[in-house]
């Protein structure tokens, strides 16, 4: 997977954490799968879960993508289905690309 990320740019983290309540159903898991999929159409993202995926013991995630400015971070961070839901809450922060490695195996 080669990524051409310039030293200086700027992309935006969402870092999700259990909102508490409810668990979200099989449907609102695809809703999310979806919504981040046609948003990877758009632009650059990598997205992942905190927790074991192989017992479904997922407490929480990571999204990175890109974005114009915060305001249009925010506006893709809470378009999510299980944040909007309220499944999730979310954290949105600035991450300035300083480093980037070709390398991808440890």
């Amino acid at each position: 997977m080669a990524v051409d990320l310039k030293e200086g740019m700027a992309l935006y983290v969402r870092i999700d954490d259990k909102a508490g309540g409810k668990d979200e159903t099989e449907q609102d898991a695809l809703d999310s799968m979806n919504y981040l999929q046609q948003i990877a159409k758009e632009r650059f993202l990598l997205a992942g879960i905190f927790g074991d995926p192989e017992t479904g013991c997922a407490d929480g995630a990571m999204i990175l993508f890109a974005a114009r400015d915060l305001e249009e971070a925010k506006k893709i961070a809470c378009g999510d289905p299980i944040i909007e839901r309220g499944f999730y809450r979310c954290e949105i922060r600035r991450w300035n690309v300083m480093l980037q490695s070709d390398k991808i195996n440890p």
